[in-house]
């Protein structure tokens, strides 16, 4: 069985956006979504959210096979551009795929953690 995290979006239809405040609840529950940050490799080693995975944007697509299919998937990058394509293209495959509104930027403008200690969200 999936299980599907549903996020609502104001019309009270399921949105592709989920804020980073619903992903660090997602992140507490079972089971968790798969994390993948899509970001180039010098963003993620400036700063990335614990515990997430790391496959470029560039590399995405070759990397769709080994993507759980039996729980969500979130995609995160910056500011929400790139995941946002991720996360449609994995809807369009059948995935229950979403991305983090606002990006990296608004998960450390929330206060949220970033890892290594110091680490910084990244210019492209």
């Amino acid at each position: 069985m999936i299980a599907t995290l549903t996020a609502m979006s104001s019309t009270g239809e399921s949105s592709i956006e989920i804020a980073p405040a619903q992903l660090a609840r997602w992140l507490e529950g079972e089971p968790a979504p798969e994390v993948i940050d899509v970001r180039e490799t010098h963003e993620r080693q400036a700063g990335h959210i614990d515990g997430t995975r790391h496959v470029s944007m560039n590399d995405l697509m070759g990397a769709a096979a080994s993507v759980a299919r039996d729980r969500a998937v979130v995609f995160y990058c910056r500011v929400g551009g790139r995941s946002l394509m991720a996360a449609q293209a994995f809807r369009a495959a059948g995935f229950d795929a979403y991305t983090m509104a606002g990006g990296l930027l608004q998960w450390a403008a929330e206060g949220r953690p970033l890892v290594p200690d110091g680490g910084h969200v990244a210019d492209h």
